[in-house]
């Protein structure tokens, strides 16, 4: 009696766990994968030709844990998990241009298609509505389609993830001075969803980090309307080369890089590594975590050394073609910490310029004249700033 006893309940034990397993495949709790926000966002307002927006940008990390594929077939995010105050809501194409695969090596057919064990970032850029109180944090909802979608009688099943809190960073952003003394310039790469800066991720010594977020590689537009004179073929050439580059606020010098020699414009460096992608460079720390960077300067014209108190305005190096770059013009961003690319980039904003319309509409007689306040350039935009207060 005792062993029959046992064999039933090792029978019943069997008969539990298929049950289980028979559940767990109805999907009742929502996708089989993991979603990460890296880097809480920090609102900035980023001006354009179209005007001033207050900005969210941050990204989030998709992972699928489960054995078929996952579509991402709509985003929503919602201010303070507030139904009622949707702050966007992507599907298709605008989806699509949002989101890219890990490890792909190339656009994907379908960048919404998660297949198992993979991984795929969405690029979030939300725009506040004017006049809307900015959030505490942000919700999301998630609609999956779980199964293969290689046909269109293919049995794909929804699947929805809701809810998913953000925080957002309520710290005030930076207010920087120029880092030149005048002129209009060029601000390629600037803060927008789509630009070079922003798509930058990196992984080093088992993290991920986005040092470039808010980046920008400032080109100086001279008398005749172009970033050059002349030829190209020598740095020389450029309006901006050998500009004095000022220190956009005070600060400690923390990290001093020289001895990099200069590239032929035009011509893409030989060999790019993590100790010589940005050049010859300058870190100074202008509050306990907050680092600008100023990159690709000439050899030899760095004047500060480590741990030196610089002055808002400061002449820190000269404008130069060191490190990754094609052509002369200073690289400037804001991170989290003490390092070119272990770090997280964050906004930063300036007084006062001028907005003279995006790069490829500018003409030397006919632009925009916009007068920005307390703002960041973006999408390429041709800025004009007025020469610093001595």
């Amino acid at each position: 009696m005792r062993s029959s006893t046992v064999l039933g309940r090792y029978f019943l034990c069997i008969l539990l766990s298929l049950t289980i397993s028979q559940a767990a495949l109805a999907r009742e709790r929502g996708p089989r994968a993991q979603v990460d926000c890296p880097f809480p966002p920090i609102a900035v307002k980023v001006a354009q030709k179209a005007g001033e927006k207050q900005v969210l940008a941050y990204e989030l990390h998709i992972t699928n844990f489960d054995v078929v594929p996952l579509t991402l077939k709509q985003l929503e995010i919602f201010g303070d998990g507030n139904k009622a105050q949707r702050l966007a809501s992507l599907s298709g194409d605008a989806l699509s241009a949002i989101m890219i695969a890990v490890g792909s090596g190339g656009a994907p057919t379908n960048p919404r298609l998660i297949d198992p064990g993979k991984r795929a970032v969405l690029f979030l850029w939300v725009e506040l509505p004017p006049a809307t109180r900015l959030p505490q944090n942000l919700s999301h909802r998630m609609l999956f389609l779980a199964g293969s979608p290689a046909t269109e009688t293919s049995d794909q099943m929804e699947s929805t993830l809701e809810d998913l809190p953000v925080p957002v960073n309520q710290e005030t952003v930076p207010v920087l001075s120029p880092p030149f003394d005048g002129g209009t310039w060029l601000a390629g790469n600037s803060p927008a969803n789509d630009s070079d800066h922003r798509r930058a991720m990196l992984a080093i010594d088992g993290h991920i980090y986005s040092p470039e977020r808010f980046a920008t590689d400032w080109i100086k537009v001279g008398p005749n309307g172009d970033s050059h004179h002349d030829e190209i073929a020598r740095n020389e050439d450029w309006w901006g080369y050998g500009e004095p580059i000022h220190a956009v606020a005070g600060g400690e010098v923390t990290k001093v890089f020289d001895g990099i020699a200069e590239n032929t414009p035009r011509v893409l460096p030989k060999l790019v590594t993590l100790d010589n992608i940005a050049g010859n460079y300058v870190i100074v720390r202008i509050s306990p975590n907050r680092f600008v960077t100023y990159a690709h300067l000439q050899p030899g014209s760095i004047t500060v050394a480590l741990h030196q108190h610089v002055s808002r305005g400061a002449v820190l190096g000269r404008l130069g073609n060191s490190g990754q770059a094609t052509s002369p013009h200073l690289h400037l961003q804001l991170t989290d910490s003490n390092s070119v690319l272990q770090s997280e980039g964050v906004p930063f904003i300036f007084s006062s310029y001028t907005d003279l319309g995006p790069g490829s509409e500018y003409e030397l007689d006919k632009h925009i004249s916009i007068p920005r306040t307390y703002a960041t350039p973006g999408g390429d935009e041709v800025i004009e700033f007025a020469p610093l207060k001595k």
